[in-house]
């Protein structure tokens, strides 16, 4: 495979990264080296990588698939479900063969957790007190004139609502 500025873009990105990347993700993140990189770029040297055993695949149902580099140890993912991001999970809860129904030959297993990762699990972040509502004078008149013409939507509606109820 004859290596090019795309190419190399996109192995950097995959070699770099901390889980498992969509081809979309690819695209996002190799794009900051190589701007003008397209999508079916991403996926034709996704799919030589692959054929050459660079890269494997990681299939979560229901989901496009990630990709990682290939040679890693044996491990899990986690998908968060609600950024839809893929992590690596390291290690395996083990004793699989355990679970086999009798007479079944396991081959292997893949294990896919899921739930919310740290990001989307944390608390929401409060504004602080002062960035809340300005305090220069001019935000002072805002306020006021808001409040003034808020009282003289009211004082209208009254007169309107007196003079229907006269009316009927």
């Amino acid at each position: 495979m004859r290596t090019t500025r795309q190419r190399g873009a996109i192995l950097h990105t995959l070699e770099h990264a901390d889980r498992p990347l969509s081809a979309a993700e690819v695209l996002t993140l190799a794009r900051a080296r190589v701007p003008g990189l397209g999508l079916a770029t991403v996926y034709r040297t996704i799919e030589s990588l692959i054929d050459t055993g660079a890269l494997m695949p990681v299939e979560i149902p229901g989901k496009a698939p990630r990709y990682e580099v290939a040679g890693k140890d044996h491990h899990h993912h986690f998908l968060c479900k609600r950024c839809h991001r893929v992590f690596e999970v390291h290690g395996c809860p083990g004793n699989i063969d355990a679970h086999v129904p009798r007479g079944f030959v396991l081959e292997g297993h893949e294990l896919t957790l899921f739930g919310r990762c740290a990001a989307c699990s944390a608390p929401p972040k409060r504004p602080a007190a002062a960035s809340a509502k300005p305090t220069t004078p001019a935000a002072h008149k805002s306020r006021a004139k808001n409040r003034s013409n808020d009282t003289r939507t009211v004082a209208s509606s009254r007169r309107r609502s007196r003079t229907s109820e006269r009316g009927t």
